[in-house]
C-alpha cells in the first residue's frame, strides 16, 4: 500500500521486519513518553513495548516507510477473543517529524483493508484521546463514529483529565473508508 500527499514522497506500508524494531521503538518511546495521545505507561521498558506491540499471528504488525526511513507503525488484531473476535482493533503511531503528511491516513486505510480482507465486521478503537484532534478527524473522515467517551479517563500532562473515545467503523456496509 502506498500513498502520497502534495509533493511529499509516497509512504509505503509493509509488514514489519525484525530489523525495523529499533525505528519502531524510537517512535513508540517518543509517543508514549509524550503522554498526550496514548494510554500506555510512560515508564514502559523496551522489553514491555516489544511484547505489547509485536503481536504474533493472526495479528499483523506493519511499518510505514518513506524512502528508507520508518515513519510510522501499526498493529492490528481481533479486539477480543471468542464471541468478540469478529471485531478488529489496532494501534497506530507516527514519528513526530512525519505527522500531518498522510502517514496516519495510510496506516489507517491499510488497517481497514486488512480487516475487510480478514472478514471482520467492524473496527473498534478502544481508547482515542479526545483531545487528539488530528486522530479523531482522520478516523471520522474514514467513516468512524464515536460510540461514547469515558470522561476523564486519560491524564493529559497539560490539560489534566480528558476523555477517551471509543470509535467504531462498521465494515458490513459497502464502500467507504477508502482513503
Amino acid at each position: 500500500m502506498t500513498g502520497t500527499m502534495g509533493g511529499v514522497p509516497p509512504v509505503t506500508i509493509r509488514e514489519a521486519h525484525e530489523d525495523d524494531w529499533p525505528s519502531m521503538w524510537s517512535i513508540i518511546h517518543d509517543v508514549v513518553t509524550g503522554q498526550r495521545t496514548f494510554p500506555y505507561d510512560p515508564d514502559m521498558s523496551e522489553f514491555d513495548a516489544r511484547r505489547i506491540w509485536l503481536l504474533g499471528a493472526p495479528a499483523r504488525v506493519v511499518v510505514a516507510v518513506r524512502g528508507d526511513r520508518v515513519v510510522g507503525t501499526a498493529n492490528m488484531y481481533a479486539n477480543r477473543p471468542g464471541p468478540g473476535s469478529h471485531v478488529a482493533s489496532g494501534s497506530l503511531m507516527v514519528a513526530e517529524e512525519a505527522r500531518g503528511a498522510g502517514v496516519g491516513r495510510a496506516l489507517t486505510v491499510d488497517m481497514i483493508a486488512w480487516a475487510r480482507r480478514r472478514g471482520f465486521a467492524a473496527i473498534q478503537f478502544n481508547a482515542v484521546v479526545e483531545v487528539n484532534t488530528a486522530a479523531v478527524r482522520l478516523y471520522e473522515s474514514l467513516g468512524f463514529v464515536t460510540l461514547g467517551t469515558a470522561p476523564g479517563a486519560f491524564r493529559h500532562p497539560t490539560l489534566g483529565h480528558v476523555g477517551l473515545r471509543i470509535m467504531w467503523l462498521d465494515l458490513r456496509r459497502p464502500g467507504g473508508a477508502t482513503g
